[in-house]
């Protein structure tokens, strides 16, 4: 009703206003001093920032403008999600950097586990290994039937 009545006499209500509650700004700053979700903390702070949260919905303030005031305030550590501008964009592009660094490094190192070593000489088609020379196939054969021997007695 007062709604319809100032948009009536000329006053704008902002659209904000109704949005904007405590757990929607809660669950994007911190406590900072236990430095926990602000949703999640029960420290003295906590309470005081939460007061600060309550203070600006009664006044009409926007989201935005409450985490502003929370950082004059209380500084920039009350955020949950760092700045995208300056030092607080590292926030963001080192842990993606980092993942990915790790796919890359994933990726060479599968692929230098899949070669098999040497690589087949040409012409060669199949896996079948090269004939032994005469010597080594009549040294491999009497090496056999000694062990043959020791595994009967």
């Amino acid at each position: 009703m007062v709604a319809v009545s100032m948009a009536l006499l000329g006053g704008a209500v902002p659209a904000y206003a109704a949005q904007t509650s405590l757990p929607d700004v809660e669950d994007e700053v911190m406590c900072v001093q236990c430095k926990q979700p602000l949703d999640q903390s029960r420290a003295p702070a906590a309470e005081r920032e939460r007061a600060f949260i309550r203070r600006g919905i009664a006044a009409g303030q926007s989201k935005d403008q409450i985490k502003d005031g929370l950082v004059a305030q209380f500084g920039p550590a009350v955020l949950a999600e760092p700045e995208d501008s300056g030092f607080g964009l590292a926030g963001w592009l080192v842990p993606i950097a980092a993942a990915l660094a790790a796919l890359v490094a994933l990726l060479l190192a599968a692929r230098r586990w899949r070669r098999t070593g040497t690589p087949a000489p040409a012409g060669a088609a199949d896996d079948s290994p090269e004939p032994l020379e005469d010597a080594d196939a009549w040294r491999l054969d009497r090496e056999l039937s000694a062990f043959d021997k020791r595994g009967r007695a």
